[in-house]
């Protein structure tokens, strides 16, 4: 397997297909699944002629189970050390989720001369929990009924979670792919339950406010208007306005996993994106 040794010793895997001459789209996967979510895209763009890449977040997929470092700190820093690893330049970053946060942290805080542009989608920031500042945002209870789900009965959970909210499946007329459901299901269990339970804090109480107002390069926010895991309302728009060149583009009742279900709509948009 491809693997770089991260500053404190946590293995991690990625993904690296296409020309090495060729620009570089570096992908950053959602909780609790791994760099596999991203092969719609990844093929997408490696038949367009660019180079992706694409890393399992420790803890996650085949990356190291390790204890700690479930933070955003240490996410960004890891996508970091793939990044000089592979000595990427000009390269667009595309986060998801989770990724979102990581992402936009990793542009914030490492990208300087490596990074052209960054794209959100469906993400967490600026911040997912309520607070006296964020009062839009969702109550602690909603996070740790995650944890306590996580705890009680991690395989049943994930299931509810794919077949239900994350894709959209428990709307009315709602056609759900089984396969599209178990290969979630996989991707999460192959992963640490440490990692995936701490990673709930980091994903809903890290505040990126000053590490999207820190972001220079152009970007592209897109979100679906009926995600039911990050919702719309105190996400894209509020990450959108602090970001200093972006582009917000909402979806009319796309769900939180719509680059498995409309891969068709945001891969089109993302090369306009990139191509641009």
């Amino acid at each position: 397997m491809t693997l770089i040794t991260a500053k404190d010793g946590a293995q991690i895997f990625y993904k690296d297909w296409g020309p090495k001459s060729a620009q570089p789209i570096v992908f950053h996967h959602g909780w609790p699944l791994s760099s596999d979510d991203w092969e719609s895209q990844m093929l997408f763009f490696v038949a367009k002629g660019y180079r992706v890449i694409a890393h399992d977040r420790r803890g996650h997929g085949r990356s190291s189970q390790v204890s700690d470092g479930h933070d955003m700190d240490h996410y960004a820093s890891d996508a970091a050390a793939v990044v000089e690893h592979l000595d990427l330049r000009n390269a667009i970053h595309v986060g998801h989720s989770t990724g979102g946060g990581e992402a936009a942290r990793y542009v914030a805080r490492y990208g300087n001369d490596r990074v052209a542009k960054l794209v959100l989608i469906a993400a967490v920031p600026p911040l997912m929990l309520k607070t006296g500042a964020n009062p839009g945002g969702l109550p602690i209870e909603v996070f740790d009924d995650l944890r306590n789900q996580l705890a009680a009965n991690r395989p049943q959970f994930y299931l509810n979670f794919a077949s239900g909210p994350f894709y959209g499946y428990n709307r009315p007329g709602a056609q759900a792919s089984q396969a599209v459901i178990w290969d979630w299901w996989r991707q999460g269990m192959m992963g640490s339950a440490k990692a995936h339970y701490d990673g709930i804090k980091a994903f809903s109480e890290t505040d990126f406010s000053d590490d999207l107002k820190n972001i220079t390069v152009p970007a592209l926010v897109l979100h679906g208007d009926d995600d039911q895991i990050v919702p719309v309302a105190d996400s894209a728009p509020l990450s959108s306005k602090l970001l200093k060149r972006s582009t917000l583009k909402i979806y009319e009742k796309l769900p939180h996993g719509l680059c498995t279900t409309h891969a068709d709509v945001i891969n089109a948009e993302l090369l306009s994106f990139v191509a641009s």
